[in-house]
C-alpha cells in the first residue's frame, strides 16, 4: 500500500529533507504542504491512506478538520498532562506537582506552592501540548502572568499550568511509538539544543520498552520522551507525532513501520 507523506518542511531545520528521502526510498509518495490549502472550500484530494507531519497548529487542525486518513495523528485532548500523568505517575519526572490556573498562581504564588513544600525554583509549563508558552524554571518568588508569557502568546489568565519544584536534569531522548511498538529514538542534548544520535538499544531504550508496556496508548502513533535525573531515567513527557520534531530518529524505519501500520488498519 502507497502512503502519502504531506510534508510541512519550514517546521524543522532540515526542511524534512530526511523524510522525504526515506518515504520516496521506501516507494511512498511525499506532497509539500502549503498553508495555502486553508483558504480553499476542502483540502486537495489525496488518494489511499495520508500521514502528515509537521508544525503542531497545522497538525491539531488537520485532525480536527481533516478527512484524509490517518491524516495528522494529533489528538490532542490525549496529550494533555492532566489527560496522561495519572496513568504515567510511576515514572514522571515531576511526579511531586501541581495544576491551576496561571492567575492563580501569579496572584498567589506562596499559597499555590504551599503544597511542594515552598520550593525557592519551580519549573512552569502549559497542561496544553500545544504549548502556548514554553515551560521555564522560574523563581518562587518572580512568578507573574508576564513572566508566563501572557498577552504575547495567549490572553487567556484562566490558562492551566503545571508547577513542580525545579530539577537538575541531564540528557533527554526521543522514541516513536508505532502501535504499542518503539521503533526509533533519538538522543538529544538539551545543552546546545541539538541531536545526539540516534538510539536503538540500550538503557534508555529498555527504559521507554517498559513504560510503553504499561502504558495505555494515547494514540496509535506518538512520541515519548524520557530525561535523566540523577541515576535514573524519567518520563519527560508524551507528544503528538504528526507535530513532533523527529531529531536524530531513524526515517526509514520510521517510514516502513507507518506504511505497515496504515497497511494493517485498512484491512
Amino acid at each position: 500500500m502507497t502512503v502519502t507523506w504531506i510534508l510541512e518542511g519550514e517546521a524543522f531545520a532540515d526542511g524534512h529533507r530526511r523524510l522525504a528521502e526515506a518515504a520516496e526510498a521506501a516507494g511512498q509518495r511525499v506532497v509539500p504542504w502549503d498553508d495555502a490549502w486553508w483558504e480553499l472550500p476542502s483540502l486537495p484530494a489525496v488518494e489511499g491512506p495520508a500521514v502528515f507531519h509537521g508544525s503542531l497548529g497545522n497538525a491539531d487542525r488537520l485532525a480536527g478538520e481533516s478527512s484524509w486518513t490517518p491524516g495528522a495523528w494529533c489528538r490532542t485532548p490525549a496529550f494533555f498532562c492532566s489527560a496522561y500523568y495519572p496513568n504515567t505517575a510511576r515514572w514522571l519526572v515531576h511526579g511531586d506537582c501541581c495544576l491551576l490556573p496561571a492567575e492563580r498562581l501569579a496572584r498567589d504564588p506562596e499559597g499555590a506552592l504551599a503544597q511542594l513544600g515552598h520550593p525557592e525554583q519551580v519549573f512552569v509549563r502549559p497542561d496544553s501540548p500545544l504549548k502556548p508558552f514554553s515551560g521555564r524554571v522560574l523563581p518562587a518568588d518572580g512568578i507573574t502572568l508576564e513572566a508566563l508569557d501572557h498577552g504575547f502568546y495567549y490572553d487567556d489568565a484562566t490558562l492551566p499550568v503545571v508547577v513542580a519544584p525545579a530539577l537538575e536534569l541531564g540528557m533527554e531522548w526521543r522514541f516513536v511509538v508505532v502501535d504499542g511498538q518503539l521503533v526509533t529514538g533519538s538522543a538529544y542534548d538539551p545543552a546546545t539544543r541539538s541531536s545526539a544520535g540516534t538510539v536503538h538499544d540500550g538503557r534508555a531504550w529498555e527504559v521507554a520498552q517498559t513504560i510503553v508496556a504499561d502504558l495505555p496508548p494515547p494514540e496509535p502513533v506518538f512520541v515519548l520522551d524520557l530525561c535523566e535525573l540523577g541515576d535514573e531515567l524519567r518520563l519527560l513527557e508524551l507528544n503528538p507525532f504528526s507535530g513532533a520534531d523527529l531529531y536524530d530518529c531513524d526515517r526509514a524505519r520510521i517510514v516502513a513501520t507507518v506504511g505497515a501500520f496504515v497497511a494493517r488498519a485498512d484491512t
